[in-house]
């Protein structure tokens, strides 16, 4: 997998650079996740992924500057140890995935967010003001009737 021959392939990294990566397309999914995990995670009211299998990527620079942090949910955090950057997501629940940080992720991908999840946990100084799906419950992921 090669960024500069393929374009289907997407760079990304870091603030600093030091940490960068590729993935190849297709995205599985992109949804903006609320859960309060994420949430202080990125210090913002909800956290925008990109979801791939874990085969289509590939950590290219920066890989000794990469900490770690397992979650109390059996996550793990990867995040660039000069910068901060959070950087990826892998969770039992997706084992053969990875979730990239979308704004880590340069250029377009090949689809936008499709829904908000665990939005019963979302901020409660944030009103979602979109028309995008909404899914909530224990696993963040059950589909919310909301008012249009």
């Amino acid at each position: 997998m090669s960024a500069d021959s393929d374009p289907k392939v997407r760079q990304g990294g870091c603030a600093c650079g030091v940490v960068r990566f590729e993935v190849a397309l297709p995205t599985k999914w992109v949804a903006n996740c609320h859960c309060q995990n994420c949430r202080r995670a990125h210090g913002a009211a909800f956290v925008t992924y990109a979801g791939y299998p874990k085969s289509a990527f590939r950590w290219t620079a920066g890989a000794d500057d990469l900490a770690a942090w397992a979650t109390p949910t059996g996550a793990t955090r990867r995040f660039c140890r000069r910068c901060g950057t959070t950087l990826s997501y892998e969770g039992p629940r997706w084992a053969d995935e990875i979730h990239l940080a979308r704004a880590t992720i340069e250029g377009e991908l090949d689809k936008p967010p499709g829904g908000h999840a665990y939005v019963d946990h979302k901020a409660a100084w944030f009103e979602i003001t979109d028309s995008l799906p909404q899914f909530g419950g224990p696993e963040g992921n059950r589909k919310k009737e909301t008012r249009a």
